[in-house]
């Protein structure tokens, strides 16, 4: 026998650092996402850090079965549910994602490795300000179930910027305090400005003569939004199959007046922006003046 054929000089077979569930492997995984993107080395990184390292981690488990699953949709089309609500109360990702794909023990352990503990990680995550009752519940436990029993789906919705607030009691009284739940950002979701499109409010029709003489009517729109997509896979438990929740947010047609901004009018110059982007900043506003309805 060739000693090249010698067992002992065989490559070691080692899992994929995207998408092994190995001990090794995650540990591995959270030490490249540490440093490549939070920009972090073990002895400057905080909890915060090490959340969101993880957190990519178990994204891009995720990410592997949401591509397998969008490639089995392309290649065999069949009909896909649509689930509108105005909000979802996901709560917590990280570990829901750690149920669903088997995986917790194993990230605990890999974690531990590290220094860190697995509990405390979870709870340094902000939980999504997308949802408040009953009706966000209820959307975020359809869209799991219809993920666990394998039937495509989408959910839409908006995604606030802000939630509704965080509740304070001072002296007796309620203190309402603005909801940061993307301070750290989000690594659960994906950015899609190639899925941007026009949004028209108010306005009026107009009627003219197409090019064969017909009648026609048109509307004319008094302003235009921008809504931009962003998509959060949603796993079902301990299955390959997995959703999406595709929630859009407002921007302005136009961000900035440069006009404006030259000859001194600064709040002008970015009037439009505060304006579209109001629609998307927190989930119910007071509805008792003009500007809440």
């Amino acid at each position: 026998m060739n000693a090249n054929d010698s067992p002992s000089q065989k490559p070691a077979l080692v899992d994929d650092d995207r998408t092994g569930v190995g001990v090794d492997t995650l540990r591995r995984a959270i030490q490249e996402n540490l440093f490549y993107r939070c920009g972090n080395v073990p002895a400057l990184a905080t909890r915060s850090d090490y959340y969101l390292a993880v957190a990519y981690t178990v994204r891009d488990r995720l990410m592997q079965r949401w591509l397998s699953t969008a490639r089995s949709l392309l290649a065999h089309p069949t009909r896909v549910v649509c689930y509108l609500s105005a909000e979802y109360l996901l709560g917590p990702s990280l570990g829901n994602a750690l149920l669903n794909l088997g995986i917790r023990s194993q990230v605990a352990e890999a974690v531990e490795s590290l220094g860190q503990n697995l509990e405390e990680l979870i709870e340094e995550e902000r939980e999504p300000g997308l949802g408040n009752g009953g009706l966000g519940r209820l959307a975020a436990c359809f869209m799991d179930s219809l993920s666990t029993l394998q039937i495509p789906a989408v959910g839409y919705g908006l995604r606030y910027e802000f939630g509704i607030f965080e509740q304070r009691i001072h002296d007796g009284w309620q203190i309402e305090r603005t909801d940061k739940w993307l301070r750290q950002g989000n690594p659960w979701e994906v950015v899609r400005p190639e899925y941007s499109y026009p949004v028209g409010f108010g306005g009026h029709t107009e009627t003219y003569t197409d090019e064969n003489g017909r009648y026609r009517a048109r509307w004319r729109p008094d302003s235009v939004v921008k809504g931009v997509a962003y998509a959060t896979p949603i796993p079902g438990y301990k299955v390959n199959n997995m959703n999406m929740l595709r929630l859009w947010a407002a921007e302005a047609a136009e961000t900035f007046d440069f006009g404006s901004f030259n000859v001194g009018d600064y709040y002008g110059a970015v009037e439009r922006k505060v304006a579209s982007e109001t629609l998307t900043k927190v989930l119910y506003p007071n509805d008792e003046p003009a500007q809440g309805k």
